[in-house]
């Protein structure tokens, strides 16, 4: 018998999620049956979306997300001991699998794959850059924005996962990019070690004024991971025919009521932009993109990071009893580029 540990979510959230709103549970795992596999988890991601979708689940229940993991035991010909493999089996040390069957309500994250060929890259980026962040930030930023070179881009959350990843993608188009971060400290990172041509801290300066100095022509492309006050005054600034993707709302996720109207916080109305510039606004998540495509996405990602073109930057907890801080620690924003915990 194996004996495997999991996070388990006892009680809802209110606000920011609090150690006591779990609990982790060990437990023996059965014998393997016909086509199951054992996986080993090496890698668990913690996102901003766990946090989202956690309004819409029902305690108690297991913390999902995606992991990239060792089979070590198989029952199946198609994942031999030893494959890597990405799955969405969340917060756990060991798991039971059978490939061939879905276990979800939700088929889409059934998804096991194996991992890439990564060509010597850290199999972190599994569940990073050359994973599901890095399919919001290439299909949420080019199928969205469609930028061309030449214009200029905006980018909230830009030193988190998806948008110090836009960001990048912008410049290897030809653009100009702007970045919205938390901390003076991310503003000089973005600035010297990604390239972004412009970045400053929200929390000390008025957008508009600094979109108005960086951007006198106006803004082309806006990628939004925040909301809020932030996005109405960067929508603001934008040209004719702008194009807008939203692919997060950080700003509120904490909220009690986020899909409540009446509860969530107030910003400045954006219609009389929208309407006057003709933009184009659409929101937008990586469950909208056939996983089919995602490899288009991994084998440009691999080229440009091998080539030197893009920076798949990691901020990496160690320790499966650390996933909780990790997790925190994300939402508070302390991480530079993907937060990823070693277990």
């Amino acid at each position: 018998m194996v004996k495997a540990r999991k996070f388990v979510v006892k009680q809802a959230f209110k606000g920011k999620p609090k150690r006591e709103d779990y609990e982790i549970v060990e437990y023996e795992l059965p014998p393997l049956k016909d086509n199951e596999i054992l996986i080993k988890a090496e890698w668990i991601s913690v996102d901003p979306f766990q946090r989202v979708s956690a309004h819409t689940m029902v305690v108690p229940y297991d913390q999902f997300g995606y992991q990239v993991g060792a089979v070590v035991q198989s029952k199946n010909l198609k994942y031999p001991r030893g494959t890597k493999v990405v799955s969405f089996e969340g917060w756990c040390d060991y798991v039971i699998v059978n490939p061939n069957v879905s276990s979800r309500s939700t088929s889409y994250y059934d998804t096991i794959y194996k991992l890439p060929n990564l060509q010597g890259l850290p199999e972190s980026l599994g569940v990073g850059t050359i994973g599901m962040p890095g399919v919001s930030a290439y299909f949420g930023f080019l199928d969205v924005c469609k930028p061309k070179a030449g214009e200029t881009v905006v980018v909230t959350g830009a030193a988190g996962a998806v948008g110090s990843i836009v960001g990048q993608i912008a410049k290897i188009k030809g653009c100009k990019v702007i970045g919205f971060a938390g901390s003076d400290e991310k503003v000089k990172w973005l600035e010297t070690e990604l390239g972004f041509d412009k970045a400053f801290n929200y929390k000390t300066v008025d957008a508009n004024k600094a979109l108005k100095e960086a951007a006198p022509e106006g803004v082309d492309c806006y990628f939004d991971n925040v909301g809020g006050e932030l996005s109405s005054a960067i929508m603001s600034r934008m040209r004719m025919n702008g194009r807008v993707s939203i692919c997060g709302s950080i700003s509120a996720y904490n909220e009690n009521g986020l899909f409540d109207y009446s509860t969530l916080p107030k910003a400045t109305i954006v219609t009389p932009f929208v309407l006057a510039n003709q933009l184009t606004v659409k929101g937008f998540t990586y469950t909208s993109v056939e996983f089919s495509r995602w490899s288009k996405a991994f084998d440009d990602f691999i080229e440009w990071i091998k080539s030197g073109q893009l920076k798949a930057p990691e901020h990496i907890t160690e320790g499966f009893d650390n996933l909780y801080d990790a997790f925190v620690g994300m939402l508070a924003g302390e991480n530079f580029g993907k937060a990823v915990v070693k277990v």
